[in-house]
């Protein structure tokens, strides 16, 4: 994956989609959420796939469906987080602490 430089954010900008990983990239990262979503990316092909066998889909479509809860449930995890994170209120300094 190649190294982008952080710069400021100007007005005009625009939030960018997220860059979507392949499996192996999410596991290096340590991204479970991407792991999940190129897990079920994949899956899901393979679902769509005439050319699986018949004998594979129910097993794949069951796995499809957890995957799809995982996702969601780590999601929702992920929004409390950001909500709670955001309501901490600041202590004060205190200097002779250091």
């Amino acid at each position: 994956m190649p190294k982008r430089a952080l710069r400021a954010v100007g007005p005009d900008d625009r939030l960018a989609a997220p860059e979507k990983l392949t499996i192996v990239e999410a596991i290096e990262v340590g991204d479970r959420l991407s792991e999940l979503a190129a897990v079920h990316m994949r899956i899901g092909k393979a679902v769509q796939d005439e050319a699986t066998p018949a004998r594979d889909l129910a097993a794949l479509t069951r796995r499809q469906m957890e995957i799809s809860k995982e996702i969601e449930l780590l999601r929702r995890q992920l929004a409390e987080e950001r909500t709670d994170a955001a309501h901490v209120a600041d202590a004060a300094f205190d200097a002779e602490a250091i």
